[in-house]
């Protein structure tokens, strides 16, 4: 049986420790491209280049039958470029991370990490994203026994289309492993303002806080705070709330031509 072909990305930044260790867990047993941004992207979701060029330069990778790739660009312009210009073929799977810090609950919405694997999806290509819960020190050789399992499952069991796994690791050692679903807390602003020293205006660094929100018990937020590794499956196929499109529809027609 062929080796399988995954393309790591990631927002941290090729040259984070987080991609060293998600490459050093799969390179093994798979064929791996690393196509990651240049400098650190954290927070840009899914955003995209399109008013500058984008470029990218192969760098020396700790193995040489790694082929690796800084780009000057988002997670998202890397697997856009990585699927368009630099793999072989199709990727099996697009793996991203290991970010630093978690990306669990609502936080996947923010996230470069995740964004990274929405977009393989678009291009129905299945994906994982990593993250750790911790972001000065993070451990990430604590993952390091669970991610090639869970990379194996997922070739072995392929996800339903319009699904990715988001995978969020505790801080500290590792009890076990659950699947579970997506919480609700996430990082809201906290703009802290500071005075120009010259001009004296306002400026703002957006700071943040965490919005706690009541979980289900099988959220991957309670899982993190016991010591658990959460795994949850997020699907982004057909958005639309079918059941308010099929309730209002009469109404909305109504009421928008009774107006016009």
């Amino acid at each position: 049986m062929p080796r399988p072909l995954i393309l790591i990305t990631n927002d941290d930044g090729i040259y984070s420790p987080g991609i060293k260790q998600l490459w050093k867990s799969v390179h093994t047993f798979a064929d791996v491209i690393i196509v990651a941004p240049a400098t650190e992207q954290s927070g840009v979701s899914m955003s995209l280049t399109l008013r500058q060029p984008v470029s990218f330069e192969k760098i020396e990778w700790f193995d040489k039958n790694t082929h690796a790739c800084a780009l000057k660009g988002t997670p998202t312009d890397c697997v856009k470029i990585a699927i368009n210009i630099i793999v072989p073929r199709k990727p099996d799977l697009i793996i991203s991370g290991i970010n630093r810090g978690n990306n669990a609950g609502r936080n996947v919405f923010y996230s470069g990490t995740v964004a990274a694997v929405m977009e393989g999806i678009m291009q129905e290509i299945p994906g994982i994203a990593f993250s750790i819960d911790e972001e000065f020190n993070p451990k990430y050789h604590h993952a390091e026994e669970y991610i090639p399992q869970i990379v194996k499952y997922t070739i072995d069991n392929p996800l339903p289309a319009g699904t990715f796994l988001n995978v969020n690791f505790p801080k500290e050692e590792i009890k076990g492993i659950k699947f579970a679903r997506q919480g609700r807390e996430y990082w809201r602003e906290d703009p802290q303002e500071r005075l120009h020293p010259a001009e004296g205006k306002p400026y703002y660094w957006m700071s943040r806080k965490l919005a706690p929100c009541p979980e289900e018990e099988n959220s991957d937020i309670l899982w993190l705070r016991k010591g658990y590794v959460a795994v949850v499956p997020i699907h982004i196929g057909n958005l639309t709330n079918d059941a308010h499109l099929a309730a209002e529809t009469d109404r909305f027609h109504e009421y928008i031509n009774k107006r016009r």
